[in-house]
């Protein structure tokens, strides 16, 4: 980077202050991490937009640091965002600071200069396309009341009420074992949009639960029905994708197989979203290209997680390429690249795959035929 151009980042960009972190602790921001210092006091030259700012504290006993904790925070022009370690609770405490304090900061910048970490420009390019549709909309909407993303979940003990004559007593809820059974603390799970356990609508046949069963244009027309655009999906995708990779947080991950899998069931609505649908093939493309490749077979229960989802969806974009050739053609050059890199066989489908029929009271299932033909976004 230029001397201009460096000199211009650091009058333009936002800055982050961060006061007394410990030495060792593990700090990131977006595809970077760090350890700090003994002179480490924030970042500098921060781009505008959103970013995921995380951290490890030390382990005060040794060995590796704490469980990580994240939180999204969209950075103004020139802002600047002073917070401090809380050594109690062993993290990042946002302080509030009058406008003649924010100044005498700023007027203070240079002198500071050797303590800021530069935010790493060479991975901007990389981060945008991660995050591009995570508006500010679905920022607010889908972040914990707390405002962190947690790996660990912080649990209490499940309460119920029973009333007796005199008054109401509360009591932990215990398991056949006598353990209290433990719930995530409300108000730290991140607001992820609520996936309908029924494929089908109230009063289904069991033919009308079956057809559904194989196809997720119920489901989905219902999620984007309350979304304010349908790219909300892709910025929620890409919200849980962010928070499982960088964040840790495995919920996060839950979600986002559950997004994609009904985004790549989609048949009988694919043609009223075709805007949407080559919006995601490059998202899921991005996503790919920044995870190693055995990702898929070491966490997901079946290695066949996505390539049977990505075959039912360039089967189903087959069937509809009278309504896109745009789409038609990015399927296939996106198919044809994860075959040559992964070498992932669409045309293979396991026996277990067969069609089912799905009768009165059981869950959405998923019976697809994956056949197709494949190129690059």
């Amino acid at each position: 980077m230029d001397q201009d151009t460096a000199v211009k980042l650091f009058e333009e960009g936002a800055f982050l202050i961060l006061l007394n972190v410990p030495q060792g602790t593990e700090f990131g921001m977006d595809w970077n991490s760090w350890l700090t210092g003994p002179l480490f006091k924030g970042v500098k030259m921060i781009p505008p937009g959103l970013h995921f700012v995380f951290y490890s504290a030390v382990n005060k006993h040794g060995g590796s640091n704490s469980p990580r904790t994240g939180f999204y925070r969209d950075f103004k022009l020139r802002e600047i965002i002073v917070a401090e370690w809380d050594s109690a609770m062993e993290e990042i405490s946002f302080l509030t600071k009058s406008e003649q304090e924010i100044a005498a900061i700023r007027a203070s910048l240079k002198d500071m200069d050797k303590n800021l970490a530069p935010y790493p420009y060479d991975t901007l390019k990389k981060w945008i396309s991660l995050t591009d549709k995570i508006t500010s909309g679905v920022s607010e909407k889908l972040n914990p009341d707390c405002g962190k993303i947690l790996s660990v979940p912080e649990l209490i003990p499940q309460v119920s009420s029973s009333t007796n004559v005199d008054n109401t007593k509360r009591q932990n809820n215990v398991d056949d074992q006598g353990l209290p059974i433990l719930e995530t603390k409300p108000g730290t799970e991140i607001n992820f949009t609520k996936i309908p356990k029924k494929w089908y609508p109230d009063g289904a046949s069991p033919g009308e639960m079956s057809l559904h069963s194989m196809d997720s244009s119920y489901v989905m027309d219902r999620i984007i029905n309350d979304l304010s655009q349908p790219d909300d999906m892709l910025g929620e995708l890409q919200y849980a994708f962010i928070s499982f990779v960088l964040g840790q947080a495995l919920d996060a991950f839950e979600q986002w197989k559950n997004i994609v899998h009904i985004l790549c069931s989609c048949d009988k609505s694919l043609s009223k979203y075709l805007t949407l649908y080559e919006n995601f093939l490059t998202v899921v493309y991005h996503q790919i290209n920044e995870i190693p490749k055995d990702f898929f077979v070491d966490i997901v229960t079946s290695n066949n997680f996505l390539v049977g989802a990505l075959s039912t969806l360039f089967g189903n974009i087959e069937g509809a390429k009278s309504d896109s050739a745009s789409l038609h053609s990015r399927s296939k050059q996106f198919k044809k690249y994860l075959t040559k890199k992964f070498k992932w066989d669409f045309d293979c489908e396991p026996d277990d795959w067969a069609p089912v029929v799905v009768s009165m009271g059981w869950g959405p299932r998923t019976s697809f035929r994956g056949f197709l033909e494949g190129k690059l976004l």
